[in-house]
């Protein structure tokens, strides 16, 4: 398995290359997507993962009994990673699903972790997606940004994808960057740094995902159905047993050049000034004294946008209005809804 996705890895570098410097979309249809038989394999949920299109569309489904989940066969150093992703609709308050990266198996204490996780909500009320990362075992520390989308998740399949090279890691939602980490010396060895496997599951988050654990998950309206496609397992395969890499190589450390386009920073930055809902760095509550990695200017006009728990001003003033108009329903007035 692994030999056949290095062979695969080289034979589409170029491409790969070429590509990336125009639009993450061209590079997600130039890239080879796998079937759920060449590159993943069942962790969880029986009857509840079913394999659509000769493989090429997953479906993950909740309810009362258990959710799913699937992971890549092989870990990875270093890569892009990317799924088409169909969220569930109606009412899903306390339903997570998450498309993320980790070796909590291979490495217990001192797991690395890339996440993506979409959390549910009450009827009326959008998906919230929340990214975040953990390196070298810093859980403690969550360094969790929440956003909403400027699309109904639900409606149609779309791109979320994750760039890991030694100095960066780079969150997409379609061909528009919304998040960027920069290995920092200030940060110490929180950057992930250890070979990966790729996971998607869908699962019961009542206790917290809603409104802090305020809005369960209803069984009544179950199954909810997550659905996958399109998936991209581009990086370095790592042997399972000794962690060795072809990546490890100097002359094959490519993806180690990649960053960002000035046309997709200025999308990020706009992206991030009108989506973005609460940034870690600004939770005083949490964090009295920020991250080592949080660089903030007080005076800013965007610290002033947000208040000392992290949450956007904007956001929480918009759903008190927007709940005064809604008395005849039950609507949430927290910010995290």
């Amino acid at each position: 398995m692994m030999g056949s996705l290095v062979l695969c890895f080289f034979g589409f570098s170029l491409l790969f290359f070429l590509c990336f410097a125009n639009a993450v979309t061209t590079v997600i249809d130039s890239l080879p997507t796998l079937s759920f038989e060449e590159g993943y394999t069942q962790l969880f949920g029986d009857g509840n993962l079913m394999l659509l299109r000769d493989g090429k569309r997953v479906h993950l489904s909740l309810d009362e009994r258990t959710g799913a989940g699937f992971a890549s066969q092989d870990l990875y150093l270093h890569g892009f990673f990317s799924a088409s992703i169909k969220l569930p609709s109606d009412y899903t308050a306390g339903v997570v699903v998450a498309f993320y990266m980790s070796n909590g198996d291979a490495f217990e204490k001192t797991h690395d972790e890339l996440d993506f996780e979409f959390l549910g909500n009450v009827r009326g009320r959008e998906w919230r997606v929340q990214t975040n990362v953990y390196g070298n075992g810093s859980t403690a520390v969550g360094r969790e940004e929440r956003c909403d989308l400027w699309f109904d998740p639900t409606e149609d399949f779309h791109h979320y994808s994750i760039l890991w090279n030694h100095d960066r890691i780079i969150f997409y939602v379609d061909d528009t960057p919304i998040r960027e980490i920069v290995r920092a010396e200030a940060a110490g060895g929180v950057f992930p740094a250890k070979p990966m496997s790729l996971y998607a599951t869908i699962w019961d988050g009542s206790n917290w995902a809603t409104s802090g654990g305020r809005y369960k998950v209803k069984y009544k309206y179950a199954p909810y159905v997550a659905e996958f496609s399109e998936l991209v397992l581009h990086g370095c395969a790592v042997d399972p047993i000794d962690h060795s890499s072809p990546c490890e190589r100097p002359e094959n450390a490519r993806y180690d050049t990649l960053t960002m386009s000035s046309d997709q920073r200025a999308r990020m930055t706009s992206f991030r000034r009108n989506h973005m809902q609460y940034l870690y760095c600004y939770d005083r509550d949490r964090y009295p004294t920020p991250p080592p990695e949080c660089s903030i200017d007080e005076s800013s006009k965007e610290r002033q946008s947000y208040g000392l728990d992290g949450v956007r001003l904007g956001d929480r003033r918009r759903r008190h209005r927007r709940n005064q108009g809604e008395r005849g329903r039950v609507v949430e007035a927290d910010a995290f809804l």
